[in-house]
This record gives structure tokens, sequence and C-alpha cells, in this order.
């Protein structure tokens, strides 16, 4: 069991750093707009996340469901973004500001919030 958890992390690191990568990116880019890379990053990091939960419970751990609910929130949010914007060949400046604040503020709750 330790060892899917284990593997489900790295899914999970791997679709943040997915998410994050395509947002830094396109830091430069006059015109930036959502790619595969970012939606998929963004889905990789939800799923996983539930996956992550749902081992716990299986394993008999507790589970912190107040950061576990606000995590799932934030990303839930930032995927639907990523979703309804991948349409657009490119998203305001402001919007891809918000979408990495979101990325990152993600990572933050996933780090310091225990």
């Amino acid at each position: 069991m330790q060892l899917g958890q284990e593997i489900v992390v790295l899914v999970h690191l791997v679709g943040f750093a997915a998410l994050l990568g395509g947002i830094l990116v396109q830091t430069r880019v006059a015109e930036p707009e959502v790619s595969a890379t970012m939606l998929a990053g963004g889905w990789t990091s939800l799923l996983s996340g539930v996956v992550l939960v749902v081992l716990a419970l299986v394993a008999g751990q507790d589970v912190a469901w107040g950061p576990v609910g606000v995590k799932t929130g934030v990303t839930l949010v930032l995927v639907l973004l990523l979703a309804r914007n991948r349409r657009f060949l490119s998203v305001p400046r402001g919007l891809w500001l918000l979408m990495g604040l979101l990325t990152l503020a993600n990572a933050a709750l996933s780090v310091l919030w225990r």
C-alpha cells in the first residue's frame, strides 16, 4: 500500500510540474494560452489527489478534511478555468496570472497546511 501511495504522490507531483511548467513557459509570450500540457497537468493533479485521499481512507489513515477540501476546491476551480479557456487562442494576462497564482497557492496549501 505504501508503494502505491508513493507512486500516486509522484504522479501528483508530475501533474503539478506540467501545470506550473506550462504557465512559466509563457511568461514572455505576448498572448499566453492554455496548452494541452497545462490542462493534462491540472486533471492529473486533481485525479491523483482524489486517489491519494481514497488510498489514505482505505489504509485507515487520518485525513485532514479541511486542507483536503480547500485544496480540492482550488484545484477544481483551476481545472475548470483551464478547460473553459483551452478553446481560445489566447487568454488575458490577468487570467493567466490568476491561474499561476492558483497553482502556487495549491502547492503552498499542500506543503504548509497540515
